[in-house]
């Protein structure tokens, strides 16, 4: 089965990508896998709390999954690498995956976009990449 790979860390719980995943759902697709990369939460520096950024991540990705079942969707997840080229390409791995979505802060906020995640994505996966700047700052959960 075909599944959408989604990779988003603290817009998880965005506006922006609910909207575009509601799409994707009422297109009929309804296997999603959702990717978290283990990054080091804003303003965080060179130190941070590894355990604590899981645990908030986990929090998210168990949360926005729920919403993809109430939806009617089967959505698998985890958290990945803190790359979050490296994490879609190890989360891609034995799926047959057809599409990217990949969520981000806005422009100036996001390390993501100044990376240039999105093109590396591109390159690394061979498939569409739909990139989704949040507009409004997320909820959190």
């Amino acid at each position: 089965m075909s599944t959408i790979l989604i990779v988003a860390n603290q817009t998880l719980p965005s506006a922006d990508l609910a909207t575009e995943v509601t799409r994707r759902i009422a297109s009929g697709v309804r296997q999603f896998h959702v990717v978290v990369p283990a990054t080091p939460p804003p303003g965080s520096g060179f130190t941070w709390d590894e355990d604590a950024a899981r645990t908030a991540a986990e929090e998210r990705l168990a949360a926005f999954r729920q919403r993809l079942t109430d939806q009617g969707a089967m959505a698998e997840g985890e958290i990945g690498d803190r790359d979050p080229v490296a994490a879609a390409r190890d989360a891609a791995r034995g799926r047959d995956v057809t599409e990217v979505i990949l969520s981000t802060l806005p422009v100036g906020a996001s390390k993501w976009l100044r990376q240039d995640v999105p093109s590396r994505m591109r390159g690394a996966l061979h498939v569409p990449v739909t990139v989704v700047e949040e507009r409004a700052p997320a909820r959190a959960g």
